[in-house]
């Protein structure tokens, strides 16, 4: 975090990021002061509601955040901005997106928590677009020139106003993270899908050390005493319910309880009842201190790819017991309806033996559990997530597969992320193909530990 006495004293010359969040009402002329060199320029958490009509003076910005401030339209002047890739307004007041607002080069637009009834033509002539978050608002429909946007790859449009999902969102070639759930489109699957869990008293909870907190709420491990029982260890999760980049967190909660169990997916224990604040949440099995993520997030360069530890190398034993352990956990959730949306490494716990956990249903959406061809297309979106995920496991096997081995997992990544959405495999033809590799895969794994 910077300061505008930094700034104004000539104290950040030369930096390629600035980040000011002190109660902004006007935007300081002295950042044009760092024209030649500002890439990344952050000022969320202000009270703006303009920019400058000559921002398109800082020559070389390629990312603007300006989330939770008081814009009511998105900035046309951006629109003239050549260099900007990445834009994020969330959580402000905007009601109207203008064609012109979009730069030539955007890549990445987050509008998450606003008021936006429309979105503009020009949206969908913009070829770079790769990432696109409008989930919390107003949406009726989207602009049918989004179909051209062939590298589009994750799609949040949960709670909004959509009635349907239409025919040609189903065949972008390149689609793989799309969550849709508190749409009216999703509100009669979700009812027959959704059921209760088990209600658990707060009293009978005591929490202990924060195991971690991301978008939709926070996780504790605790201690749940039921009556006349032993007392077991438990991990907490209490929603915020604050709208996030993929959807409601309530909808979060709903996917979890409705997923029901599954060996890769961590067991919900029961639903919280009885929160002093009325705060939703949920008792979970707590996941052992061996396992750790798979990946790391998508950065801002990567934007919606995975950043894996360099010196991350797994046995194929390992790497096929997860990707086995995914495809089946993801089957799962399909024969429950639910799509998870960010079937991501970031998402997966996993230990040194290939023991993996899907989790954060942050994106999961509800679709029909009969077989048609919109279930079947919604399925297949998600199954290029995991072609994605398979690659990323194959390139760091070590020692090597035979040639024939990988031939023939390189063949099934293939499939999976082809562009024909409905030509790609199923989870269940996956997990059977999985199953024959990795069965022989592992018994060299054990041969080698030992």
């Amino acid at each position: 975090m910077h300061t505008l006495t930094q700034l104004r004293t000539g104290q950040l010359s030369g930096i390629t990021r600035l980040k000011l969040s002190c109660g902004l009402t006007d935007f300081p002329q002295e950042i044009f002061d760092l024209a030649d060199s500002l890439e990344i320029l952050d000022l969320s958490g202000n009270q703006l509601d303009t920019l400058p009509d000559d921002l398109h003076r800082l020559t070389r910005l390629r990312i603007l955040f300006c989330s939770d401030n008081r814009f009511t339209e998105l900035p046309e002047c951006l629109g003239r901005c050549s260099a900007l890739t990445m834009i994020g307004f969330k959580a402000n007041r905007i009601e109207r997106v203008a064609g012109t607002a979009l730069p030539p080069l955007l890549r990445w637009l987050i509008l998450t928590d606003n008021r936006i009834s429309r979105l503009p033509d020009e949206l969908g002539h913009r070829p770079h677009l790769q990432k696109l978050m409008l989930a919390g608002n107003r949406l009726r429909q989207l602009p049918g020139s989004l179909a051209q946007c062939q590298r589009l790859e994750l799609l949040r449009i949960a709670a909004n106003q959509l009635d349907e999902l239409p025919s040609w969102l189903l065949r972008m070639p390149s689609l793989s993270w799309l969550a849709y759930a508190g749409n009216p489109l999703e509100a009669q699957a979700e009812a027959a899908a959704l059921h209760g869990a088990t209600p658990v008293d707060w009293s009978q909870l005591s929490l202990q050390a924060l195991l971690g907190e991301g978008a939709s709420g926070v996780i504790h491990q605790a201690l749940w005493q039921p009556p006349g029982q032993v007392a077991r260890n438990v991990a907490v999760k209490l929603y915020k319910g604050q709208m996030t980049s993929d959807g409601s967190p309530l909808h979060e909660m709903h996917a979890c309880i409705t997923a029901g169990h599954h060996p890769n997916l961590i067991g919900v224990l029961g639903q919280i009842d009885g929160h002093p604040e009325q705060q939703a949440g949920l008792v979970m099995t707590l996941v052992g201190p061996d396992y750790y993520n798979l990946a790391g997030l998508p950065s801002l360069t990567s934007c919606t790819r995975d950043v894996y530890d360099d010196e991350l190398r797994l046995h194929a034993g390992v790497a096929l017991r997860i990707a086995r352990g995914i495809a089946s956990a993801a089957a799962h959730l399909h024969r429950q309806g639910i799509t998870h949306g960010d079937l991501y490494g970031h998402n997966i716990l996993c230990n040194d033996q290939g023991d993996c956990l899907l989790g954060d249903f942050g994106a999961a959406s509800f679709h029909a559990t009969t077989d048609n061809v919109q279930t079947r297309a919604l399925q297949r979106i998600e199954v290029r997530a995991f072609g994605i995920l398979l690659g990323e496991l194959l390139a760091r096997i070590e020692p090597a597969l035979s040639a024939e081995e990988l031939a023939t997992l390189q063949d099934l990544q293939a499939r999976c992320c082809q562009p024909e959405v409905l030509e790609r495999p199923g989870f269940d033809e996956i997990e059977g193909l999985l199953r024959e590799r990795d069965e022989g895969a592992n018994s060299l794994a054990r041969g080698n530990r030992g």
